[in-house]
């Protein structure tokens, strides 16, 4: 619980500081005499250049965004005499639209009927174009630009293309296969935006730092307004995971300087003085007390700077934890924090994002219910997205058991629709939905009908860990047969309808905590084991000796990554220096390295796989860049791929690297070092945790090694576990793992029983004789 004080404003206003329909009509008043008819769009052949740069007006700037990046990951298959499919746009809190175009790139079949088929884009229900579809295009790659009145666009919108087509103009097969188009997921939505402000209250936290409506990476500048100490570098780390739990899928990256305001954009400021602080022209009146102000950048009227300040270490920690764990609350353009709650521990594996694994989850609970409900002959897939604790321990184990509870409109005839179950991408089971006539009739079906015609099922489905990995997607499918009827009487009626009951669940008791380590795969799945809880409370960050700004916005950008994973800031996390790290020798230990100013690397040379000082480089390796493998894997024979032999060479570019092993300060903790030559090196690295389109490879096995855009795996040397087991699976375990030990038991096992045995029937003997 958060008590405050209001500085200057106690007023709540409105969530959101303006009304977005008003503001874009307003926008366009101007240029309503040259507006572009709705139904208009600009043709071009798919070999003429076609220019799609719009004109930005005064202060606005353009932003392109294609469809893969708005979420569409393939190729748009519309089939049939209509279908349609599309992707979720939206527009930031402090932007408007001036303008949006549309640069369709697309192709359809060539026995389509000119006259009678048509490609119609909408905007949130609202038809922008229809483009024809004539014969001389078709079958090839076409490319058209659709002007998309800014009036039709909200804060929240939908682009939805749709196909209609015809083969004949006589009686037609509805499911024909030349009735086809396909939209390439590289079209472009272009927009030309203009900024507004926002007004300074901290009621509209996170905006603008992060806003829900921008698909984006957040990119955010941290400045310290002096040199940070380690409880400063924590108070921004929180802060870091904060957002990084809100960007979410976005990945948030973070850049750190000193005493410097940007010069255009947002920032966060934290300010540890008991007395006034000037940056650059922003006078910054003393704290009084753990302080939270939210203000316009002076150097950028749009911009907004948060200012986090205190009159020392813990008001700074205190005022940073509040806006992380409390800024619904605030209120009004400046706070002091009076008083925060103590938090309350957190316990391992209770992430707000992962798979509780001490009760059973509603699948109600993973997705908007909404979601869960689909119609039409073949909807596609519902996706559940499904965070995996990355230590579970799956031998010999079936599965995740899922309760899945459903219900479908039955057809009167059908043989083929089904419910489909998979789990990435992997086929798990069909579950055949009965048409009434394969059903028994009479009162028993009547009294399972619900009022809405469907009938509900349910079944148990196993999902082997197997196939899956921390960061899993469960998908579900509803296929309803079509059944021809013959020439002129087919007719695609649309009522069917499939929903999964948000009460399916899914349960992880009874599955055990244990993993083999050092395993860099799951470190850049889920930050494991750091993450294990979620405020990081049983981690320590060694920063080297004279750290800077790169240092610290590597940093807090692998931090932001931890929020992504738990979806809980980093209230705990402990940051030391080299000098102090016996002080945390009971935790696990995330190491950075720039050049030769981090001791620790020296210390622990004989336990690292790799060594970078100044031209001279070091790296272990192995033949795991020679084999492909699966890597989320319970056996640590299996995952091996020790060291066969080391180089070393002189050069003068800079080496980045990522390795793991086992803490020497205490076993079973962990040590992950991130190192590179140079402190702009660590850029490299953080790049590489985030992922993206530019990496075909991932970060895998306890020595990985980033160039640019190419991430190399050389080592995988799992040396010891972590977690618990129950005895009689340590015992299975172990010896499943040692076949000496195993013949020695059977051996002490057959002769136990041999001497039982003898005893037994030498006792019967005996008494038998007496």
């Amino acid at each position: 619980m958060i008590s405050k004080s209001s500085a200057r404003s106690a007023a709540r206003g409105p969530r959101y500081p303006f009304m977005r329909r008003p503001l874009v009509l307003a926008s366009t008043i101007v240029c309503l005499g040259g507006m572009v008819p709705m139904a208009h769009a600009d043709t071009a052949p798919a070999s003429a250049p076609v220019s799609t740069a719009i004109e930005p007006a005064a202060g606005s700037y353009n932003r392109d965004l294609t469809l893969k990046q708005l979420g569409r990951l393939d190729t748009m298959n519309l089939q049939g005499v209509e279908a349609a499919d599309g992707v979720n746009f939206d527009i930031r809190a402090d932007e408007v639209v001036n303008g949006a175009q549309l640069v369709l790139r697309y192709s359809y079949s060539p026995a389509l009927l000119a006259d009678l088929s048509q490609i119609n884009v909408l905007v949130n229900d609202e038809v922008a174009a229809s483009l024809a579809l004539p014969k001389e295009g078709a079958g090839q790659p076409q490319q058209q630009v659709v002007q998309i009145p800014p009036h039709l666009i909200t804060e929240f919108n939908r682009l939805r293309l749709q196909f209609i087509g015809h083969y004949t103009q006589q009686c037609e097969d509805p499911q024909h296969s030349s009735l086809w188009a396909k939209i390439n997921n590289s079209s472009q939505l272009k927009l030309s935006v203009s900024p507004i402000q926002l007004k300074d209250d901290l009621s509209i936290l996170p905006l603008p730092f992060f806003d829900r409506r921008d698909s984006r990476q957040v990119n955010l500048p941290v400045v310290f307004a002096r040199q940070p100490d380690n409880v400063a570098l924590e108070a921004a780390g929180a802060l870091s995971s904060w957002l990084g739990g809100l960007a979410a899928y976005r990945g948030a990256r973070f850049t750190s300087s000193l005493g410097q305001l940007p010069q255009q954009g947002n920032a966060i400021v934290l300010i540890e003085s008991q007395e006034a602080v000037q940056l650059g022209s922003l006078q910054v009146p003393a704290p009084k007390g753990a302080t939270v102000t939210l203000l316009t950048n002076p150097n950028d009227p749009h911009g907004k700077l948060l200012l986090v300040a205190g009159r020392n270490a813990a008001e700074l920690k205190l005022a940073a934890t509040a806006v992380a764990v409390g800024s619904k609350a605030l209120v009004g353009n400046s706070v002091v924090i009076d008083h925060l709650d103590p938090l309350s521990p957190r316990k391992p594996y209770d992430a707000p994002n992962w798979l509780p694994s001490d009760r059973p989850v509603r699948l109600g609970e993973l997705i908007d219910t909404r979601q869960l409900s689909v119609s039409g002959y073949n909807p596609g897939n519902i996706n559940i997205p499904v965070r995996l604790p990355p230590d579970l321990f799956n031998w010999r184990e079936a599965g995740v058991p899922l309760d899945l509870k459903y219900r479908y409109t039955p057809q009167q005839e059908s043989a083929n629709s089904s419910l489909l179950v998979s789990l990435n991408n992997t086929f798990m089971k069909s579950m055949p939905l009965p048409s009434l006539k394969s059903l028994d009739g009479g009162e028993n079906l009547l009294a399972l009908l619900k009022k809405d015609e469907s009938l509900p099922r349910e079944a148990n489905v196993l999902l082997p860990l197997g196939v899956a990995s921390p960061r899993s997607q469960l998908q579900l499918r509803f296929m309803f047969d079509y059944v021809k009827q013959g020439e002129c009487r087919d007719i695609i009626i649309d009522n069917m309808r499939g929903l999964i009951d948000p009460d399916s669940s899914l349960d992880l008791r009874g599955f055990n905590h244990y993993i083999a380590l050092p395993n860099l795969g799951v470190f850049n799945d889920s930050g494991f084991p750091f993450t294990r809880l979620a405020d990081l409370s049983q981690s320590a960050v060694v920063l080297p000796d004279g750290s800077g700004p790169q240092e610290w916005g590597a940093y807090l950008t692998v931090l932001g990554r931890f929020g992504e994973s738990t979806g809980y800031p980093a209230t705990a996390v402990t940051v030391v220096q080299a000098r102090e790290v016996q002080t945390v020798s009971d935790k696990d230990l995330l190491v950075f390295a720039s050049g030769a100013n981090q001791p620790l690397l020296e210390q622990w040379a004989d336990r690292l796989p790799a060594s970078t000082s100044g031209n001279s480089h070091r790296f272990n390796l192995s033949d795991l860049t020679l084999r492909l493998r699966d890597w989320i894997s319970p056996d640590a024979q299996a995952n091996q791929r020790k060291p066969r032999l080391q180089v070393t060479y002189s050069g003068a570019n800079s080496s980045t690297y990522l390795a793991g092993f086992e803490s020497p300060l205490k076993p079973e903790r962990s040590v992950v070092v991130i190192a590179s030559g140079k402190p702009e090196g660590l850029a490299d690295a953080t790049a590489a945790l985030i992922g993206g389109d530019p990496y075909k490879d991932s970060i895998q096995g306890s020595l990985a090694v980033v160039q640019d855009t190419r991430i190399t795996s050389l080592v995988a040397d799992e040396q010891y576990y972590v977690g618990d087991l129950s005895l009689f699976k340590r015992v299975q375990w172990t010896l499943s793992q040692n076949l000496l030990w195993m013949l020695l038991v059977t051996v002490a096992g057959l002769a136990l029983v041999s001497v039982l045995l003898f005893l037994f029937l030498r006792s019967r003997a005996r008494k038998r004789l007496s």
